[in-house]
């Protein structure tokens, strides 16, 4: 096994990076009180619908589960509902993250420091949309977040979401490199999912949203970044291939 095996290292954004979800929660809330709805997200059915990935597909499962017998609007109609509420909600998100609601889990940033002082490439695999990422990158790293990452899939580039790998193998047919030389970094089920289909092991770092998730099958299965280092993965990785 060569040293240089691990060549790069793939994030998941939300409750990965960053616990946003209560925020993503929140947003939402606002967006359908702004539309005049009376639907409200507890926590305990946003954990439910966070089984369904992408913020439109969520609404859309919601939508038909409180009128399961009521005739749907006509097809454009519906998108279009479903889209205002989703502008309504990332612009709630976006004002939330820039006034602070929001820092990096620990060690996140930590281990990407050390990975691109080592030389390793960083790359972004998520559902959320670029305007989400930008909002918390560019708070968490500061304006020319974007040059620390060598690529970025999401909501715009991957429409197919996970636990469908679609993202990830865009990500490692930017990064041209095999799975066998990255790692992928997620905190749910469905990331880890999608991960694995696409040849990658995973660390996983759960959530408060997602703690009750099977993670079988992960590299590893830790509370956060905060004491691993890429001498760390690198062990863990050669490990499972021993």
């Amino acid at each position: 096994m060569t040293t240089d095996a691990l060549q790069a290292l793939i994030f998941d954004v939300d409750g990965t990076l960053a616990d946003t979800e209560s925020v993503h929660m929140a947003a939402f809330n606002h967006a359908f009180a702004e539309l005049g709805l009376d639907w409200v997200w507890t926590p305990e059915i946003y954990t439910q619908l966070l089984e369904i990935s992408g913020g439109k597909e969520r609404i859309l499962h919601y939508w038909k589960q409180r009128n399961p017998d009521v005739k749907e609007l006509d097809a454009n109609a519906l998108t279009d509902r479903i889209n205002r509420m989703h502008e309504l909600k990332t612009a709630a998100y976006e004002s939330a993250i820039n006034a602070g609601a929001v820092a990096l889990r620990p060690g996140v940033l930590e281990l990407m420091d050390e990975a691109l002082s080592e030389g390793l490439q960083l790359a972004i695999a998520t559902t959320t949309s670029p305007v989400n990422i930008a909002a918390l990158l560019r708070r968490a790293i500061g304006p020319d977040w974007r040059l620390n990452f060598a690529a970025i899939g999401d909501a715009s580039t991957a429409p197919i979401k996970k636990p469908h790998p679609q993202v990830y193998l865009q990500m490692l047919d930017a990064l041209q490199l095999p799975a066998a030389h990255c790692l992928a970094f997620e905190d749910s089920s469905n990331g880890l999912r999608a991960a694995t289909a696409a040849g990658l092991q995973t660390i996983v770092t759960p959530s408060a949203f997602t703690s009750h998730h099977d993670f079988s099958g992960a590299l590893r299965v830790v509370p956060d970044l905060s004491h691993v280092t890429v001498a760390q993965l690198r062990e863990w990785q050669n490990s499972a291939r021993a």
